[in-house]
């Protein structure tokens, strides 16, 4: 048996099995970071928000064909506009992980940068998903002309509403990254809401595939 096996102050000091061979694993109380408990509790509220997604998902599946006589999505989508506002949610993922990286850093100029075009180009997509809405409805193409319609307005305008409540999240988090620095509590806060925003992100690009990609293909 060797020295380090035998020894167990160094096993937990010095081998990866304590705080600083592993910054994932618990103290020698058994106390974890709380970063990490945060990010885990977080975690399971964005699984329960996926299922509520899947849900939708497969309402929508369900319904996608009952068009009551009514146009299919072949008939309504506008991909290009479509692509456009993939193309601002991506980038603003893309921006949202460079704050993340520039927080790490403690640069606050660069944070604060990186969560202000995240900020613009979210509020972009939410502006070009809003117009698709009201030319919608102004063609008389609303959520109560037929099923699919109802379930298409209920999953899209679900995350265009996460979207919504994630800007003005982010907004919070900027106004308090500013006055107060990089706290231990506004760093988890700012890590959790990175979840959020690529979970969104994620979610989106289901959604383009099977509503607007396989539906105009219809």
């Amino acid at each position: 048996m060797s020295a380090a096996a035998a020894d167990p102050h160094n096993l937990r000091q010095g081998h990866g099995h304590g705080p600083r061979g592993n910054a994932a694993g618990p103290d020698e109380h058994g106390h974890f970071d709380k970063r990490i408990i945060t990010g885990y509790g977080f975690w399971i509220f964005l699984l329960s928000d996926i299922v509520m997604f899947s849900a939708l998902f497969a309402t929508y599946a369900v319904l996608a064909h009952a068009t009551a006589g009514g146009p299919s999505g072949k008939q309504i989508f506008d991909l290009q506009n479509v692509a456009l506002e993939t193309g601002f949610l991506l980038l603003s993922s893309f921006a949202c992980g460079m704050a993340a990286i520039a927080s790490e850093q403690k640069n606050l100029l660069w944070t604060e940068i990186g969560l202000l075009i995240t900020g613009l180009l979210g509020f972009a997509f939410l502006v070009l998903e809003l117009r698709e809405f009201a030319d919608l409805i102004a063609h008389g193409n609303g959520p109560t002309r037929s099923a699919f319609l109802s379930a298409f307005f209920t999953l899209v305008g679900c995350h265009g509403l996460h979207v919504g409540c994630g800007l003005l999240w982010l907004g919070t988090m900027m106004a308090q990254i500013w006055a107060k620095g990089f706290r231990a509590e506004t760093v988890r806060r700012l890590m959790c809401f990175n979840l959020f925003w690529h979970a969104l992100d994620i979610i989106w690009v289901a959604l383009f595939t099977i509503v607007y990609l396989l539906g105009a293909g219809q």
